[in-house]
């Protein structure tokens, strides 16, 4: 068994070396070196532009402007593509902006000799600008008169859909578009999360070039395929006129599944003769003009019957997208989505998702993908009712909780399988609940402790909202190992492994005879959308699993040709045995020699399959933190915090773990410290920069615990759900509730900081 095995990282090696090559290691040199030219203002056009003493500078190749690009638009998000024009990603970005709808939008770029030069050369530039004042709340974009930043949407609005569950007259009214619930204990709350950004250790780099005729970008990227594609709908050129190449990548976590910079780079080397030409972006860029996490504010209500079951909810959602779509609606629609989802409303549920343009730096994918802003909102709800009507919250949850076989009344997506108890009630355990409760209650003094929980549930991939597909390739080695190919993406979270262990397991080898292709290359690699939604191990892995069983039939088809004798044959380790007995009759290598070289009968022994996956299921999980509040500082100290997930049949429980560790460290960043800031008057962003910005260290951490409940999800392709975005989920509000705990204040707006503690508290009458 190779499935559910701890074996090494295949590419762990080569990491911790420095063998292993990214994006920037393999680019030329000397290079073309490209420079951007980014606006001085939030909001408004570019007049004009004087370009010729930049154009002048030696060493300088050629500058273009906003006024030289091709004038239709594109969408950049990394989605599945849909034939059907209603479903398609909302197009409203060019390659460079005339109309200005961020602080440091794209307005030229310089191709030089050199980086130094290129950046001379982008000093020299004179613009002139007509100005509005920039907008960058929701609530400031949708005002009375204010210029729409895109005319395609007046008002600001991008999108609002409103999802209802039936609700029986006899019990619930609706004034107006707000729901009111007689004769239940009623329940309103407003929470707000942050922007944050991704902070991958790799900033997005690209270099590009053409040879035969064709456009070639080597890139930092999830999703090369979709950025195959994006790059031809921005030129206006035939897709197959575009290779992408994607070597190992340093982080993305949403951020490079969305496409960046690849199709101006394409552009410009177009522009200089089709020579190399090399585009990275600075730490800062990466924090303005690359993508974040959305902020996003929630209205809930609730009804709770006398015996504390959630009788019905509603939650209005607006979320803050920035001046560009990206992923548009999507997030939002997700957050209202996850909301609805992981507790059972008795009776009905009426969701409310507004998306509208602002002057704030673009959001877009990041890990979780709405879920951990609708998290946040769902479980500090949780919380707050629990303390307003005198119910356990631990016990408040346990009984609401999705049950088996629940289908979602609006999109289908069924509960295949669940652990969601049986981890609530491991990580009780684990933090000494009951205990903690009653130990932490009525605290004073300057110094307490609390202890919070949360709850999460997370869906596996994307179906039915979008297209699931994947192909994988298995190829015979000479010497009777295989390789693997495909296009699903190792970004960093061990993919690599997991497939190779997932094509071992069923074709019955060992792990360390599967040569992985980690590199993907749009011209061979087989087609997968990407490393996205916790989608890969289940999507790609159905993939997998089909091309590894084919290829195993094709191996002892040809074994059986070979050997001429009766009987079921297998493979087991290195060989072909005999079912029955286990005797071992041919080894692969032999097979592998004969199949290459045989003069009676040569064949090249591999197997492709496509998987598309009309299926879903979710994961599950929960969060407990234990937490000292200094409260004359207004400073949190995590003590003691664990996840307990449900992700089904762990295919490597140590990169499980992992996963994990990473997932919370991401989570305690986003409770407590994370937040991009931005300058009122200006809308420039203030701290894009990892001094400014309060990522948190290892020094900052506790110790951080993952257990897990392991269930068999049939849906699965090894009895697997989804993994890699969960653990970021329920972290915030876990610490949030804490807080509550220790101090009997709610704290309902993200980030968790001293400033905004120190605020809470005097208003509580704690200072």
């Amino acid at each position: 068994m190779e499935v559910g095995k701890s074996v090494p990282r295949v590419d762990a090696f080569d990491k911790v070396t420095g063998r292993a090559r990214y994006a920037d290691d393999l680019c030329p040199r000397p290079v073309l070196e490209a420079k951007i030219l980014h606006s001085t203002i939030a909001n408004g056009w570019v007049k004009s532009m004087d370009i010729s003493r930049a154009q002048a500078l030696p060493g300088v190749v050629k500058v273009l402007t906003c006024f030289d690009v091709p004038a239709h638009q594109y969408p950049t998000p990394g989605h599945p593509w849909s034939v059907e024009e209603a479903h398609q990603d909302v197009s409203d970005r060019k390659l460079l902006n005339r109309r200005v709808r961020i602080y440091g939008d794209d307005i030229a770029a310089v191709v030089a000799q050199d980086a130094l030069t290129a950046q001379r050369a982008l000093e020299l530039i004179q613009v002139e600008y007509e100005t509005y004042p920039p907008l960058l709340t929701p609530e400031q974009a949708m005002a009375d008169g204010v210029k729409p930043l895109h005319e395609e949407f007046p008002g600001n609005v991008l999108k609002r859909h409103v999802s209802e569950i039936p609700m029986p007259e006899s019990d619930f009214k609706c004034a107006g578009d707000v729901l009111s619930f007689p004769g239940y204990h009623q329940f309103h709350g407003h929470y707000e999360t942050q922007q944050v950004q991704h902070c991958h250790l790799e900033n997005p780099v690209s270099w590009a070039y053409v040879e035969g005729g064709r456009i070639t970008v080597v890139t930092s990227t999830q999703i090369p395929h979709i950025v195959r594609r994006v790059v031809g709908q921005a030129l206006g050129i035939p897709w197959g006129s575009v290779r992408i190449l994607k070597p190992y990548i340093g982080g993305g976590f949403g951020n490079k599944q969305e496409v960046l910079y690849e199709p101006l780079n394409a552009w410009l080397c177009t522009q200089v003769g089709g020579r190399t030409v090399r585009l990275d972006l600075s730490r800062e860029e990466t924090f303005q003009n690359t993508r974040s996490r959305h902020p996003i504010s929630f209205d809930v209500r609730a009804a709770v019957d006398g015996d504390g079951f959630l009788m019905a909810r509603e939650c209005i959602a607006v979320s803050n997208q920035g001046g560009y779509a990206s992923h548009g609606h999507a997030i939002v629609s997700n957050a209202v989505t996850g909301f609805r989802q992981t507790y059972l409303d008795q009776l009905a549920h009426r969701s409310e998702a507004w998306t509208v343009y602002t002057n704030i730096a673009s959001p877009g994918a990041m890990r979780g993908y709405g879920i951990p802003q609708c998290n946040f909102a769902c479980e500090c709800m949780m919380d707050d009712i629990a303390l307003q009507f005198g119910l356990d919250p631990y016990q408040f949850r346990y009984q609401n909780l999705m049950p088996p076989g629940y289908v979602d009344p609006l999109n289908g997506i069924t509960c295949h399988s669940t652990g969601a108890r049986e981890c609530l009630e491991k990580g009780r355990e684990f933090i000494d609940w009951d205990r903690l409760r009653r130990e932490y209650q009525g605290q004073s003094g300057p110094v307490r402790r609390g202890v919070g929980m949360a709850v999460f549930s997370y869906k596996t991939g994307v179906w039915p909202i979008s297209l699931e597909t994947s192909s994988a390739r298995v190829v015979l080695n000479q010497d009777g190992t295989v390789q693997l190919q495909l296009g699903a993406t190792e970004i960093g979270q061990g993919g690599d492994t997991v497939f190779s262990q997932m094509a071992a397991q069923a074709i019955g080898i060992p792990t360390e005879d599967v040569h992985i292709v980690s590199t993907q290359d749009t011209d061979t690699a087989p087609f997968d959308t990407g490393a996205y939604a916790s989608r890969q191990t289940y999507v790609t892995g159905h993939a997998i699993k089909k091309a590894g069983l084919l290829f195993r039939e094709k191996v002892l088809a040809y074994a059986r040709e070979l050997l001429k004798r009766p009987g079921e044959l297998d493979i087991r380790g290195r060989e072909v045995v005999d079912a029955a007995s286990g005797e071992g009759l041919l080894t692969l290598a032999e097979l592998a020699s004969e199949a290459f070289y045989s003069l009676d009968h040569c064949v090249h022994i591999t197997a492709e399959a496509t998987s598309q996956c009309k299926e879903n299921t979710f994961s599950f999980g929960c969060c407990f933190a234990e937490i000292e509040v200094d409260i004359p500082v207004g400073k949190i100290k995590v003590l003691n915090i664990v996840n307990v997930h449900d992700s089904g049949r762990l295919i490597n429980p140590k990169l499980a773990e992992a996963q994990v560790h990473g997932g919370m460290s991401m989570g305690l960043g986003y409770a407590l410290s994370e937040e991009m800031k931005y300058d009122p008057k200006t809308g420039r962003l203030l701290n894009g920069n990892l001094l400014d910005y309060k990522l948190p260290t290892a020094l900052d951490h506790p110790e951080l615990h993952a257990l897990f409940v392991e269930t068999d999800d049939p849906s699965g392709p090894f009895g697997n759900k989804s993994l890699g975005e969960p653990p970021a989920i329920p972290v915030a509000a876990a610490v949030r509730n804490a807080l509550l705990h220790a101090t009997g204040v709610a704290v309902n707006t993200l980030p968790l900081s001293p400033q905004r503690l120190l605020e809470a508290f005097r208003k509580g009458g704690l200072l």
